[in-house]
């Protein structure tokens, strides 16, 4: 009945409505009550082929409202009927809606029949919760990855970005965190993905066990720039009803660099200024307050513990949108292209992860051992080339000699099969059996 009720609310009551007057790319200029809209509203244009497109308010410019379509324009012409919509973008989710594949607007796309709606409506822009109304972030978090659980401890309701170029394991590594991250229920957002791998990553990677406790959200990369942007906003939505039911949620996305372009298309559509590489203000403005949006929750709510991967262009951990998202999280994990080429996975570098919760998470006992392995992984990679050169005599320094000797076991216990899961005290364990039989 709750359901019922919250879908009646929904309904305009008056009908409000406007004409096209021109398109310019993908921008729609509409003529009509101006002062009745906001931006942020919807509208819904009755193309002339019986086809709605609906659209969404960006902007104004001289007294008329400026949209951008969540589809094609084919069947927009000049004069078609533009009806707006006194209601914003919204969800309604439910607990069956776990399991269940859905597109940025919050419609099934798995063949699996309807979704159930809910009794309560999420904004789909909603404000993140105040930091004073907050609860600190909680115990570590066992992620079932190795090198993660060890070296980048993660703890609930924390928030890190996973840096990669394209190809090097990203899309794995998640898989791995979906499936055996300790949390209740997971929702994954893979943000301009490839149509390709959508199938691949649910059933093969991610698999029937870990879909059980999921939601995946999909907007694959031919979509408008305002449902790849949207589906990064109901994945959050989505987050925060599950953790308003008292779960402790993991959300996924991949990748904040898609949706950062996707603001860019619709800042640049509307003529914002173009600053670092292309991208307007707005894509700056717009990146902490999506991710201000996962966290810990409130006293009696459950938590959103977020990861969110972060494509460099290039290989280079030092454009804007890295370094933007590197500043808003709570810590980094990098991944990169020469440690996959020798076949270790997943490719992190441990030397240039850091977890902001660290070292204070970690066992007092186990933390010499933890600064132990990182200095002699730290030695070894400042004599490598030396030592793959064959330039560096054994026996000139003890602690260049044991970080030789120390390397394959280390680099081994880094190495993890996407089928394979270890736990944090296992972790802990494995790698101060390792130290200690170096320094024997």
């Amino acid at each position: 009945m709750k359901a019922l009720v919250a879908a009646i609310d929904a309904i305009d009551d008056v009908e409000v409505f406007g004409r096209v007057k021109s398109v310019q790319g993908l921008l729609i200029e509409v003529v009509g009550p101006v002062r009745e809209l906001r931006v942020g509203g919807r509208v819904i244009i009755e193309g002339s082929d019986g086809k709605n497109l609906a659209a969404e308010i960006i902007g104004f410019r001289d007294g008329h409202a400026l949209c951008l379509p969540f589809g094609e324009l084919g069947g927009v012409r000049l004069g078609c009927k533009a009806v707006f919509k006194r209601h914003d973008g919204s969800v309604s989710p439910s607990m069956a809606w776990l399991g269940r594949v859905i597109n940025a607007n919050g419609e099934p796309i798995d063949g699996m029949g309807p979704l159930p709606r809910g009794a309560k409506s999420y904004p789909l822009r909603q404000s993140p919760l105040a930091a004073h109304d907050r609860v600190r972030v909680g115990a570590p978090l066992d992620l079932g990855v190795r090198t993660l659980n060890t070296f980048t401890t993660l703890c609930e309701g924390q928030r890190m970005g996973i840096f990669a170029g394209s190809g090097v394991g990203k899309s794995v590594l998640m898989s791995m965190l979906a499936r055996n991250t300790n949390v209740d229920v997971s929702v994954i957002g893979l943000i301009g993905e490839r149509g390709r791998e959508v199938h691949e990553f649910i059933q093969e990677y991610l698999g029937e066990e870990g879909l059980k406790r999921a939601i995946v959200v999909v907007a694959t990369s031919d979509e408008a720039a305002l449902m790849r942007r949207q589906a990064a906003y109901i994945s959050l939505a989505l987050s925060e009803y599950l953790r308003d039911e008292g779960l402790r949620v993991l959300c996924m996305m991949d990748s904040l660099t898609r949706f950062a372009m996707a603001q860019r298309e619709i800042g640049l559509s509307i003529g914002e200024p173009p600053t670092a590489k292309g991208y307007p203000p707005t894509v700056f403005t717009e990146l902490p307050r999506l991710l201000e949006r996962a966290g810990p929750g409130t006293p009696t709510t459950g938590s959103i513990t977020g990861l969110f991967t972060v494509l460099v262009e290039g290989d280079d951990h030092n454009e804007p949108i890295a370094d933007a998202v590197r500043g808003i999280l709570d810590g980094h994990i990098v991944m990169e292209r020469g440690i996959a080429e020798r076949g270790r996975y997943p490719a992190v570098n441990v030397l240039r992860s850091i977890s902001r919760t660290m070292p204070g998470c970690v066992p007092t006992d186990f933390r010499p051992v933890l600064a132990r392995a990182r200095e002699l992984m730290s030695i070894f990679s400042d004599m490598e080339e030396l030592i793959r050169l064959g330039a560096y005599r054994k026996g000139s320094d003890p602690n260049v000699d044991r970080a030789i000797a120390v390397n394959p076991k280390l680099e081994g216990f880094l190495n993890q099969q996407r089928e394979e899961t270890s736990t944090i005290a296992e972790g802990y364990r494995r790698l101060a059996e390792i130290i200690a039989e170096a320094d024997a």
